[in-house]
């Protein structure tokens, strides 16, 4: 994980070794009285350039929860680059909070604010990352079947930050990796092999989305058009079209196969309706996990402080 043993920034996934994420897990289900109060008295500084529902409301409340003040600021407040500098920012909230975390446009903002903070530095959600996210994916599926090593994970749709983050957790815990993606948005080959290297114990990438589905015990998908992408969104509308998780997708998995999603969703575009609202979706459990398994990567941040 980066920085030093004293401080510890969570830009990526791959910020964790796979002992270390089955930690971050250990601690989101722990009761919150057995964590203590590790941020009694303290602040937690909560930027976004981007706006959010889950990711807001989650991290306020895991703050909350382990005793400290959470503090919501707008990106316009602080003004990256147009105010303030990244790193002037960083170093005066940095005398203030416990833990800086940034929901920011382009990567490169979380990894100039970890590079001078004096305190940990957590990515909310980059343009290339959205490892907070993928916390609650992974708590989740190892809820319902447990250890994870073995078993399969289905990403179907466009390879973004969200596929990205997902896979490289699931590659640590030694999952199967199935890809249904659409040309030109689909998973480079260095991705793939990343996958590979970081521990996936299979990596396999598919047009048909209902032939990547197969064996699954989860399968994930996202909106075709993500925020910032607006003016991108008929021609996804036509690239993603057979790119919709059906009843008939969901068939080709596992019997007891899960549906999840990272939400906000689009019935009738990415997902079919009685998919999301059916008996195998947990998309529910999966958004109410972000805020359990945000608590348990503060605690773990803080955790390593001591």
């Amino acid at each position: 994980m980066s920085g030093s043993k004293t401080r510890r920034h969570f830009l990526e996934v791959t910020d964790l070794s796979a002992a270390e994420l089955q930690r971050v897990l250990e601690l989101a289900t722990q009761p919150i009285k057995k964590l203590g109060n590790p941020l009694t008295g303290k602040g937690v500084a909560l930027i976004f350039e981007k706006p959010s529902n889950r990711t807001r409301h989650s991290m306020e409340m895991a703050v909350v929860q382990l005793g400290g003040h959470p503090v919501y600021t707008r990106g316009e407040e602080v003004g990256f680059d147009v105010r303030e500098t990244v790193e002037d920012v960083t170093r005066v909230l940095s005398g203030y909070h416990s833990v800086l975390a940034a929901r920011v446009f382009d990567h490169s903002t979380v990894q100039r604010m970890a590079a001078v903070a004096s305190v940990p530095v957590v990515n909310m959600l980059s343009n290339t990352a959205h490892p907070l996210q993928t916390l609650a994916d992974v708590l989740t599926m190892r809820q319902e079947f447990g250890d994870l090593a073995g078993k399969t994970v289905t990403y179907i749709g466009d390879f973004n930050n969200v596929a990205r983050s997902l896979t490289q957790a699931c590659a640590i815990l030694g999952m199967h990796i199935r890809l249904g993606c659409p040309a030109g948005y689909d998973a480079a080959t260095s991705e793939l092999e990343k996958l590979i290297e970081l521990g996936a114990r299979s990596v396999e990438q598919y047009r048909d989305i209902k032939v990547a589905a197969e064996g699954a015990h989860a399968v994930h998908t996202d909106v075709w058009t993500s925020m910032g992408q607006e003016d991108e969104s008929e021609q996804r509308e036509v690239a993603f079209a057979r790119f919709q998780v059906t009843t008939e997708v969901m068939a080709a998995a596992r019997p007891s196969a899960i549906f999840m999603h990272c939400l906000p969703a689009h019935r009738g575009y990415e997902v079919a309706a009685d998919v999301i609202d059916g008996k195998s979706s947990r998309v529910f459990v999966q958004a109410h996990n972000r805020m359990h398994s945000a608590r348990g990567l503060l605690a773990y941040l803080l955790e390593a402080l001591t």
